[in-house]
């Protein structure tokens, strides 16, 4: 297989919790692998599959099993998303662009000495999150006291519920290139679209509201907040939901779970090692098709994420890969 060479962009820092905080990098070249042409013997048509920013492992076993889903049809299917980074831009015009943590830590409702004291926080575990050197069993205890604080010190500010619809709109965060025909497409369909989030529930419902696709097919389960009588934040509600136990069995023990027990095949959407976990736990499941953004790092982490997903799509800001399987699935022209 030939090899090209592709320049990376620079991009600004931007400080945020549960995802990588990028430094501004040096120009340099990343080695690319071409993808392969489609043959006159391949039988699916996804011109979208051999664009140079899709990389697969066994590109046979991924036609298999979306040519499986195709034959059960829409009403077998059910798709499991992140939502960082994965449903939501990486970065606009070279610059990041925020998790949902993000939009209220660099709010007007977030005083100077909070983001301190969150930034600390993201110094303090952010290498901890993404150290190859640790398991996952020892990052957890980690994970959990990160979230708890910053959690804490969201509490003592205060937030006014009424002021999340202005704080989301007065920021950078954006759907992905082409969300409205995935989103829209799965409504029409009736097929469920599950997110699984370790942010914050009110403002990832909040910028999906304010893209006008916010439909009855979707379930979200997030970080939800409190609010006392007069609106004000007090706490988080049920359990917490951090990088690395976001599983399945969340959703087989939520009412949500009926909806979905004959929806055997499984479209998973992520942009972390972490997000694969979402179907863990999950029974009876036929066909799982794991895309993975991998939206940074693209050199240091290829291949894992070649190990562990069945498609990965690097530095690639669209819907078009998903929607263009969707479309195969489902009979879309």
């Amino acid at each position: 297989m030939s090899a090209r060479h592709r320049g990376s962009a620079s991009v600004q820092p931007i400080t945020e919790m549960g995802k990588p905080s990028v430094p501004m990098i040096e120009h340099r070249v990343e080695e690319v692998i071409e993808p392969v042409a489609p043959t006159e013997n391949n039988d699916l048509q996804i011109p979208e599959l051999y664009e140079s920013s899709v990389q697969m492992k066994d590109r046979h076993r991924v036609e298999e099993i979306i040519e499986s889903m195709r034959l059960a049809g829409s009403d077998a299917l059910q798709v499991m998303s992140d939502f960082d980074m994965t449903l939501t831009r990486f970065a606009y015009n070279g610059t990041r662009c925020p998790t949902c943590h993000n939009i209220l830590d660099n709010s007007v409702l977030i005083s100077g000495d909070c983001k301190k004291m969150l930034k600390d926080l993201l110094n303090k575990y952010y290498p901890i999150e993404f150290d190859a050197s640790r398991t996952v069993e020892e990052k957890v205890p980690h994970m959990v006291d990160w979230w708890t604080k910053a959690h804490e010190l969201l509490i003592e500010q205060k937030i006014q519920k009424d002021q999340l619809a202005r704080v989301v709109k007065d920021s950078n965060a954006m759907l992905r290139t082409d969300y409205e025909f995935f989103f829209d497409h799965l409504d029409k369909k009736k097929i469920p679209l599950v997110i699984f989030s370790a942010g914050i529930g009110d403002v990832l419902e909040e910028v999906i509201i304010q893209a006008g696709v916010f439909h009855s097919n979707i379930m979200v389960f997030s970080n939800y907040m409190d609010f006392d009588e007069k609106g004000t934040l007090q706490g988080f509600k049920g359990k917490l939901i951090h990088t690395f136990n976001k599983n399945g069995l969340t959703l087989v023990e939520s009412n949500h779970f009926p909806k979905l027990r004959d929806r055997h095949n499984v479209l998973l959407l992520g942009d972390s090692l972490g997000d694969l976990n979402m179907v863990e736990g999950l029974p009876d499941t036929d066909n799982i098709l794991k895309i993975g953004f991998l939206n940074d790092k693209v050199e240091d982490w290829r291949e894992s994420y070649l190990d562990r997903y069945d498609i990965v799509l690097e530095k690639d800001e669209t819907m078009d890969v998903p929607n263009a399987i969707l479309r195969y699935i489902t009979g879309h022209q």
